[in-house]
């Protein structure tokens, strides 16, 4: 089993958590958390792919063990996101590399995507969403901040950050709930509990329409530069729905699907089938590509 290191990088002042696994000589694999999370998600991931890949699992900022500078001094948008992590990737010489992005990670990695066409060798999403009909009933709240995002609508989103729904995030449409490690969770809940972090999420929610509205840049990006894709999702989310998924095949035709019978975070539950899957798919077709 490949050792995990982990680490910290100073991106122009900005302090990135990492963890990272696997020979520098392998073919790099970028890992990008979604919400409430961090790089620990993939801590049952990454044993499983380390021999074969060059793996970073980086924490987002304002996530995990990453810098959450105060909110006057970062704007907490996914523009300010994904710059901090294009630049990491260029600290740590991420130069060419496949990317897994999940929930908050997909926004971010598309972004990158869009604007380094030429870095990213593959895309694993699961349950990243690209398309409106990906979008779920359960952002009825979140697009009425949108809508109009004044004191009442913003409070009305801290439901989604109390403990009792973290937990239900990690359990809903799973089938055995008392299967699901406690521990991914206590530890988001863990920082959820910083001061500040409650606010930086509620902006995130706010900012999350901008992801909306680059939707037809990121379909573009798949229709133009058809990059290897495989969308495996759980298929019980309670935010990002099916449909989402089978719409990647719209815009990139050879994009392969793969549906999980479990919910939101599918690595609690389908870990070894989602590890298996990666494998496969990017020992086919990369070596395509060569």
């Amino acid at each position: 089993m490949s050792e995990i290191k982990y680490r910290t990088a100073d991106v122009d002042g900005f302090k990135v958590f990492y963890r990272e696994a696997g020979s520098p000589g392998a073919p790099k694999l970028l890992l990008l958390h979604g919400f409430p999370s961090a790089g620990h998600m993939f801590r049952d991931l990454i044993p499983l792919l380390a021999d074969k890949f060059h793996i970073v699992a980086p924490d987002l900022p304002g996530f995990g063990q990453s810098d959450m500078p105060p909110r006057d001094k970062f704007a907490y948008t996914f523009d300010s996101i994904a710059g901090v992590i294009d630049r990491f990737t260029e600290v740590i010489g991420f130069d060419r590399f496949a990317v897994y992005v999940f929930d908050y990670g997909a926004p971010t990695g598309f972004r990158l995507a869009v604007k380094h066409p030429e870095r990213i060798t593959a895309i694993i999403s699961q349950n990243g969403n690209a398309y409106e009909e990906g979008l779920s009933d359960g952002w009825t709240p979140i697009k009425a901040y949108w809508q109009d995002p004044s004191p009442a609508n913003r409070d009305a989103l801290r439901a989604f950050l109390t403990p009792d729904t973290t937990r239900w995030q990690y359990t809903h449409g799973t089938s055995d709930p008392q299967a699901v490690s406690p521990d991914g969770q206590n530890l988001d809940n863990y920082y959820m509990t910083r001061p500040g972090a409650h606010d930086v999420q509620l902006d995130l929610f706010g900012d999350y329409k901008s992801n909306v509205a680059l939707y037809p840049a990121f379909q573009t990006y798949f229709r133009t530069h058809q990059p290897p894709f495989l969308a495996v999702w759980g298929r019980n989310d309670p935010f990002f729905l099916p449909p989402g998924a089978e719409a990647f095949k719209r815009d990139n035709p050879k994009a392969e699907v793969k549906f999980l019978d479990t919910g939101h975070f599918a690595l609690e539950t389908h870990v070894a089938e989602i590890a298996q899957a990666i494998r496969e798919f990017l020992s086919r077709r990369l070596t395509r590509r060569r």
